[in-house]
């Protein structure tokens, strides 16, 4: 089931709203490392954090997280391995839609700038019992509602990608190797280009000197031939 729900305003991760605190499966500390690292993974503004794709499972030892970014805000949900991947994105989409609803209802048309420019964290809590009904409706992946959901969605989940939770969270470091790496390979592309270049020239020559020097043949054998 979905664990832990978070939503934040994806410009510089400010929290808006936390569903589930409790889960049998988790000890205290254990959802509070889940919930620090989900904080981590919302907030864009640290140095070590580069953009996620709007859509990314996220492999956090013993459960996995779920992100989805969309219209501005992010949505982040925490379920065990064993939940089907599709259904904790069409919870997503789900929470997305109640969260946008309740939003125009509370605000109409200025609702986008209520979210970018609310002050303190948590301002939509009040929200989470629309959340909670959509958490209970997921809980259980086997039931035939939840079964005939992912069997009528037709969207490919793996084009979802899929990380580890250090290469989240330390992404800013390796996208620094990153750079390194693609000067290399740039200087390297211009050396192999060049080697292609000659590798054709010299497939070239091969295929067509025997023919070249067939001709020079002729044309030598007809000038001593008419002019000897």
């Amino acid at each position: 089931m979905p664990i832990l729900t978070l939503i934040a305003r994806a410009t510089d991760g400010l929290a808006l709203l936390q569903s589930g605190d409790k889960y049998a499966g988790l000890s205290d500390d254990e959802m509070h490392v889940f919930k620090s690292q989900g904080k981590q993974i919302l907030n864009p503004m640290s140095s070590r954090n580069a953009p996620l794709p709007s859509k990314v499972s996220i492999d956090a030892g013993r459960c996995i997280f779920h992100y989805m970014r969309e219209a501005g805000i992010a949505y982040l949900t925490l379920t065990e391995k064993a939940y089907p991947k599709r259904l904790a994105f069409l919870y997503l989409e789900e929470v997305h839609q109640v969260f946008e609803e309740q939003l125009k209802k509370d605000y109409g048309e200025k609702w986008r700038q209520e979210v970018e420019t609310v002050p303190r964290p948590y301002a939509f809590m009040r929200y989470d019992r629309f959340i909670n009904r959509k958490r209970r409706d997921y809980a259980d992946p086997s039931s035939r509602r939840n079964m005939k959901k992912v069997e009528e969605e037709l969207a490919d989940i793996y084009n979802i990608t899929r990380k580890n939770i250090q290469e989240v969270l330390n992404r800013g470091e390796k996208l620094e190797h990153v750079s390194e790496m693609s000067g290399r390979i740039a200087s390297e592309s211009k050396s192999f280009k060049w080697g292609s270049k000659k590798l054709r020239l010299q497939a070239q020559f091969q295929k067509y000197a025997p023919m070249a020097a067939v001709g020079l043949l002729i044309l030598t054998v007809g000038f001593y031939k008419f002019f000897w």
